[in-house]
C-alpha cells in the first residue's frame, strides 16, 4: 500500500455521490452471493454512494420497512468465507403481481434508491428487468394515488438495473461460470473422493445424483473431475440401446482389474423420448444385469452448502466491484445488463439477451434438438463434453488409426496439484489419435538416464484425483545431458515432446530449442503446459495447481482467523510461497479479505509499512476484531516475515496483538481441486490435438522434422482464449533473473483488495467490462472457457 498509491483518487466521473444503490440476493442461494454483496456495499461506499440492503429477496423489496436497511462498512465484516446469503433470499410470488411491483416501488422511491443490483438467477434477473421496463408506469400511479410527489417522478425518473448470476447449476448463457457453482463442484468432488475408497475396498458401483434439473454442467464437470465411468445429463440424452453399452462399459472396466464404478446423474437426466432416468433405475438395471453390488447417494443440498471456494470468492467479488461500476456508468437509454465471465476477464451482457438464450436451451431440449441445446450452452460446456467423451470411452483397437510415432510426456520442476490429470489426459487422447504414449520418469533426470516406459490407456486410470506427481518431477534442466537425452530420444524413436511444469520446463524447452542446431532429435514438435502453484510462467494468466495451492491458503486463513474469535483484537502475519511471483499472495489475500499483502512487484519500505499499521490500528479501535497480512516469500530481503511480526507487535502495542504462520510446504499438497483438475485435463487434450496436427504437418519422407519456432510452443490461457505461442516469443516477456512475466495480469487485482480494505487508492477502469451482444461474446477459433 505504498504512500504514493493512496494519494491517487477515484476518477471524477464515476463518482457515486448522490446515488443510492440497493443489493439484494434472490432465488436459491449460493456459495460466494456473500463476497458479491460485501463487494457492492464497499465499492459503493467508495465511490460515495449510499448503500442499502434489500434483506429476503424480493420480499423484502415488497414488504420494505425493517426489510430494507442502510449498510456500512462493518456490516459486511466477516461474511466472505460464509457460505449462502446473510441478508436472506426468498421465492417471492407478490412481487410477480402489479400490486406487489407497485409496492415495492414505493419503497425504494421513499429512500430514493434508483439503483439495483441484483444476485440471482434467470427467473430473478427477468423479474429485475420487468420492473426496470414497468418503473415510470408505477411511479405515475403512485402519484395518482397521492403516495409520491409529482417531483419524485423526476427526480427518481429510472430504475438502474444491474445482475450477477448466483447458481450453482450454472445454467445462465453468457457466462462461463456463475457464482456458486465452482463451490458445488468442490463439494461433490469431496463426497465423490471420499465415496471412492470405500466402492474400491468392496468392490462396488456407486450411482451418484448431483444437482441439475435443467442444466447438466455440474454432472459433466464432476464426471471429467473424477474420471466417472457414465454420465447421464439432460442436453445430450443416451442414444437408445445405452443401457446395454453402459453395462458393457462397467463390465469391462471390472474386467480391466479396476475395482469401483463411478456413475454421475444430474437430477433432470432424460432419454431420447423426455422420460427421466433415475438414480433408482440405473441402480437395478446394473444389480439385473452385472449382478453388481450397488448404491445410491443422492447428494441434494450438501452441494449448496459449506464455505466458497476461493475461486468464487474472488469471482464474486470481481463481479460486485464490476456491478458498481456499470451502475455508475449507466444512462437512462443503458438497457439492464448481467456482469459475466469471458476466459478470464469481466464483460457485461445485455441482461434479457442472456435470459432469452437461456430460455432457448430449454426449447430445444423439449423439442428434442439435443445438439442445438448443447451449442447454446456454449463453448465451455461443448468442450466439457467433448474431453468427457474423448477419455471416458475407449475405442475398440480395430477403430484406432495407426499413426506409428512416439510421443513422451513428462513433469519437470516443483510438483503441482492437476499434473496428473494432465498426464492422464494426454496419455488416452494420445491413444485416441493413435499414437504410442511414452512416460518419463523424474523429469529431464529421469529422460537421460532412460527411465522411459511405454504408459497404456488402463495405467492413467484413478490419476484425476492424486495430487503431485506420480510420474515423478525434478527440476534438473536438460541442457547439462542433451547428449544423452538426444541418444535416448533416438533409442525410443520419440516423435514429440510434451512437458508439464512451471519456469523449469519453460527454461528446458528453450535450451531444447537451442539444442535443435546441433542435435536434429529435437527437430519435433514440443509443446509445453504451464503446471506451478506459483503461477509465474509468461504467456499464461493461469497455471496448473495454483487454483489448488489458494483454496489451501484461503482454508487456512479461514482457521486462522477463526482462532481469534471470542479474543481481543489481533493481526496475523502469514507468509506464502510463490518464489518472486505475488499471485498466490496477492489473489489469496482479496479471497480471504487482507488487509494488506507484500509482494516483490510492488515495492514498499518503511514508511508503507508504518501506514499499514496505522490504518490497521485505527480500523481495529472501531468493530473490526481481527487483521491478516499476507507477505510473500520473496518480497524484500530485509523486511521479512519475522521483522513485520515484531513491526505490527510493537506499533500495535495496547490496541492488538500478533501472530505470525510461515505456511510452508502444505501449499503444494493435497487432492487437486476440480478447477485444477479440469483446467488441466482440457489444455492436455487441446495440447495433444495440436501435437498430432504438427505431426502430420512435418511429416515428410519417412521422419518428423520440426524446426520452426512454432513447432516449439507453450499453451496458455490469455484473457479469453487458450493460445499456443511460441516459447522462443516469449523470452522478451520474461524477467529470467526473478522467474517471473514482466508484465501480470492480476496485478490490477491489487487496487480492488486495497478498495475492499478500506485504502483510498485508485481503480484502473481502463480494463473493465464494456456492454457487448450475447452471440459475440466468444471467440470463434478457441475455447473461451477458463477451464471450466
Amino acid at each position: 500500500m505504498a504512500q504514493s498509491e493512496s494519494k491517487k483518487i477515484f476518477f471524477e466521473n464515476l463518482s457515486g455521490a448522490g446515488k443510492a444503490i440497493a443489493v439484494l440476493t434472490s432465488g436459491g442461494d449460493a456459495q460466494g452471493m456473500n463476497a458479491a454483496v460485501r463487494a457492492v456495499v464497499r465499492m459503493g461506499l467508495y465511490v460515495g454512494a449510499k448503500v442499502y440492503f434489500i434483506r429476503e429477496g424480493y420480499q423484502g423489496m415488497v414488504d420494505g420497512g425493517e426489510n430494507i436497511t442502510e449498510a456500512t462498512w462493518e456490516s459486511v465484516s466477516s461474511m466472505l468465507q460464509v457460505g449462502g446469503t446473510v441478508i436472506g433470499s426468498a421465492r417471492c410470488k407478490d412481487f410477480r403481481s402489479h400490486e406487489g411491483r407497485l409496492k415495492a416501488a414505493l419503497n425504494l422511491v421513499k429512500l430514493g434508491i434508483t439503483n439495483l443490483c441484483v444476485i440471482g438467477g434467470d427467473g430473478s434477473l427477468t423479474g429485475a428487468n420487468l420492473f426496470r421496463e414497468e418503473w415510470s408506469g408505477l411511479l405515475a400511479e403512485l402519484v395518482e394515488q397521492g403516495s409520491i410527489e409529482q417531483q419524485s417522478v423526476q427526480t427518481y425518473s429510472a430504475l438502474h438495473i444491474v445482475g450477477m448470476v448466483g447458481s450453482i447449476d450454472n445454467d445462465f448463457c453468457g457466462t462461463d461460470m456463475t457464482i456458486g457453482t465452482d463451490s458445488a463442484l468442490h463439494r461433490i468432488i469431496e463426497v465423490v473422493d471420499a465415496i471412492m475408497t470405500t466402492a474400491q475396498s468392496h468392490q462396488r458401483t456407486f450411482v451418484l445424483e448431483v444437482m441439475g434439473r435443467h442444466c447438466g454442467y455440474l454432472a459433466l464437470v464432476s464426471a471429467l473431475a473424477c474420471g466417472a465411468d457414465w454420465v447421464l445429463i439432460p442436453e445430450m440424452p443416451p442414444e437408445d440401446g445405452w443401457e446395454e453399452k453402459m453395462c458393457q462399459k462397467l463390465s469391462a472396466n471390472r474386467a480391466g482389474m479396476k475395482r469401483l464404478n463411478i456413475i454421475i446423474v444430474a437430477e433432470g437426466a432424460i432419454d431420447r423420448n423426455n422420460k427421466p432416468i433415475t438414480t433408482e433405475c440405473i441402480k437395478d438395471l446394473v444389480v439385473k444385469c452385472l449382478g453388481f453390488d450397488t448404491r445410491v447417494t443422492i447428494l441434494g443440498h450438501v452441494q449448496r452448502g459449506g464455505t466458497p471456494s476461493a475461486f468464487d470468492r474472488i469471482l464474486a467479488s470481481r463481479m460486485g466491484v464490476e456491478a458498481v461500476l456499470a451502475l455508475l456508468e449507466t444512462t437512462a437509454n443503458t438497457p439492464a445488463c448481467v456482469v459475466s465471465l469471458c476466459g478470464n476477464q469481466s464483460v457485461r451482457l445485455p441482461l434479457m439477451e442472456c435470459v432469452q438464450m437461456t430460455q432457448e436451451v430449454q426449447k430445444a431440449m423439449d423439442g428434442k434438438k439435443f445438439e442445438e441445446a448443447v451449442k447454446l450452452r456454449g463453448r465451455s460446456f461443448e468442450n466439457n463434453l467433448k474431453t468427457y467423451k474423448l477419455l471416458a470411452h475407449r475405442k475398440p483397437e480395430s477403430e484406432l488409426p495407426t499413426s506409428n510415432f512416439n510421443v513422451a510426456v513428462l513433469n519437470v520442476g516443483a510438483p503441482a496439484a492437476g499434473m496428473n490429470a494432465a498426464v492422464r489426459s494426454a496419455v488416452r487422447v494420445g491413444i485416441s489419435e493413435g499414437h504410442k504414449m511414452f512416460a518419463v520418469n523424474d523429469g529431464f533426470e529421469g529422460f537421460y538416464k532412460g527411465q522411459i516406459k511405454e504408459i497404456k490407456w488402463a495405467d492413467v486410470g484413478g490419476w484425476t484425483g492424486q495430487g503431485g506427481s506420480l510420474l515423478g518431477t525434478k527440476r534438473t534442466l536438460p541442457a547439462k545431458h542433451v547428449g544423452k537425452i538426444a541418444e535416448q530420444m533416438r533409442t525410443h524413436n520419440i516423435n514429440a515432446l510434451l512437458v508439464i511444469g512451471g519456469f523449469e520446463a519453460l527454461e528446458s524447452l528453450l535450451q531444447l530449442f537451442e539444442a535443435r542446431a546441433t542435435y536434429e532429435e529435437f527437430c519435433i514438435p514440443m509443446c509445453m503446459l504451464p503446471a506451478t502453484i506459483s503461477n509465474n510462467v509468461p504467456g499464461t494468466d493461469l497455471s496448473i495447481g495454483a487454483d489448488t495451492a489458494l483454496n489451501a491458503i484461503v482454508e487456512t486463513c479461514d482457521r486462522i482467523k477463526q482462532s481469534a474469535s471470542g479474543t481481543k483484537r489481533r493481526v496475523f502475519i502469514i507468509e506464502t510461497m510463490g518464489g518472486y511471483c505475488g499471485y498466490l499472495a496477492t489473489v489469496a489475500g482479496l479471497a480471504a479479505g487482507a488487509d494488506a499483502a507484500y509482494i516483490y512487484e510492488e515495492p514498499f519500505d518503511i514508511r508503507d509499512l508504518q501506514a499499514n499499521v496505522e490504518h490497521l490500528t485505527e480500523k481495529m479501535k472501531t468493530s473490526i476484531q481481527r487483521g491478516l497480512v499476507l507477505r510473500n516469500e520473496n518480497s524484500n530481503d530485509n523486511y521479512t516475515t519475522d521483522f513485520i511480526y515484531q513491526l505490527y507487535t510493537e506499533e500495535g502495542k495496547g490496541v492488538f496483538d500478533c501472530r505470525k504462520n510461515v505456511l510452508g510446504h502444505m501449499q503444494q499438497g493435497g487432492a487437486p481441486s476440480p478447477f485444477d483438475r479440469n483446467f488441466g485435463t482440457k489444455i492436455s487434450a487441446k495440447a495433444m490435438q495440436w501435437v498430432t496436427k504438427k505431426l502430420v504437418e512435418t511429416f515428410r519422407q519417412g521422419r518428423v522434422f520440426a524446426n520452426t519456432e512454432d513447432s516449439c510452443c507453450l499453451l496458455g490461457m490469455r484473457r479469453r482464449a487458450l493460445i499456443f505461442q511460441p516459447v522462443v516469443q516469449l523470452k522478451g516477456e520474461t524477467d529470467f533473473v526473478h522467474r517471473i512475466p514482466k508484465e501480470q495480469w492480476w496485478l490490477k487485482l491489487r487496487p480492488l483488495m486495497k478498495i475492499l480494505a478500506k485504502y483510498k487508492t485508485s481503480y484502473d477502469v481502463s480494463d473493465s467490462g464494456q456492454l457487448e451482444h450475447v452471440v459475440h461474446n466468444r471467440p470463434k477459433d478457441s475455447d473461451a472457457s477458463v477451464a471450466m
